[in-house]
């Protein structure tokens, strides 16, 4: 089954947030702007028939998360994804770059639900377009969400369990997903990765606390891209994909509940790139050699 797990990761995150999974300090009564940006490095990666490539990528997130009362809260989040691809003698593609500059943007409406006896649901319906520059605005839409389950433990910890569902580029995909936040110790904490990372939640990382607002996590996950190529591009009108597997450190310095700093250095492996026509036929796919991945994360509360 072939699955935009990029967008579903980030509509995952926004549910995460949302139920305070992700952030260690206790989320505010109010409405709470916030603002993100991670610009990350995907250095040269080889490509097994021939050619290399890099990624420069900037994610931009910006919105609003506030408190209906009784538990349930609710959000708006604006989403940019800008990723510059160059590539360098791909013979593997024919001599010719499969696609350039893919950009997406969208809105996602994140909600949640308390229920009883510390049971949460979390809905997250949203609407983006995935399209290299040059492609039919009309063919890259990506519309669907995220509906998931959680319980909240008296000691703070957290499971969740839920289903991911999108009507996207040539196909519908239905995706499992699990919540996690648990403290194995004072200092050691089992969670999905960050949401306004480079990597997205879909994942696990081992986190160690330091204290003095410094962490430290070690973490794997798994990103997809999926987009609607160029009308005038070499497979006119197709799909593009990009799959790969982050392992990575992050090194991240909390300044109060505002303000915030992760830092990114890991490996992309199990990679590959894939191109479909515009009918979402298989065309081509070429695996890619390991390659560095660096990035750097801000994000400001306010």
């Amino acid at each position: 089954m072939n699955i935009t797990v990029r967008r579903i990761t980030i509509v995952l995150g926004l549910v995460l947030g949302l139920s305070g999974t992700t952030v260690a300090h206790a989320q505010p009564s109010g409405w709470q702007p916030f603002v993100s940006i991670s610009p990350v490095w995907d250095g040269d990666a080889d490509l097994d028939g021939g050619g290399d490539f890099d990624v420069m990528r900037v994610l931009l997130r910006a919105g609003i998360t506030g408190d209906l009362g009784n538990g349930n809260r609710a959000g708006l989040t604006l989403n940019y994804d800008h990723n510059d691809y160059s590539f360098s003698n791909p013979a593997a593609f024919g001599g010719v770059a499969p696609w350039g500059t893919v950009q997406r943007y969208g809105v996602a409406v994140p909600l949640l639900f308390a229920l009883q006896d510390g049971w949460s649901l979390g809905v997250t319906p949203s609407a983006d377009w995935f399209r290299e520059n040059g492609a039919d605005t009309g063919e890259s839409l990506v519309w669907g969400g995220v509906v998931a389950v959680s319980r909240h433990f008296a000691n703070g910890n957290r499971l969740g369990l839920g289903i991911a569902v999108f009507d996207q580029i040539e196909e519908t995909s239905v995706l499992p997903i699990f919540l996690i936040d648990w403290r194995l110790s004072e200092r050691w904490r089992l969670i999905n990765p960050l949401p306004s990372g480079p990597t997205g939640p879909a994942g696990l990382e081992l986190d160690y606390e330091f204290g003095n607002g410094w962490t430290l996590g070690l973490g794997a996950a798994f990103r997809k891209m999926r987009f609607r190529l160029s009308e005038d591009g070499p497979v006119a009108n197709g799909v593009g994909e990009e799959v790969g597997i982050p392992i990575f450190l992050r090194a991240s310095r909390s300044f109060g509940q505002q303000l915030s700093l992760d830092f990114y250095a890991g490996v992309v492996t199990g990679g590959h790139l894939r191109l479909e026509n515009a009918s979402g036929q298989y065309v081509r796919e070429e695996d890619y050699d390991p390659v560095p991945l660096l990035g750097i994360t801000f994000i400001g509360r306010f």
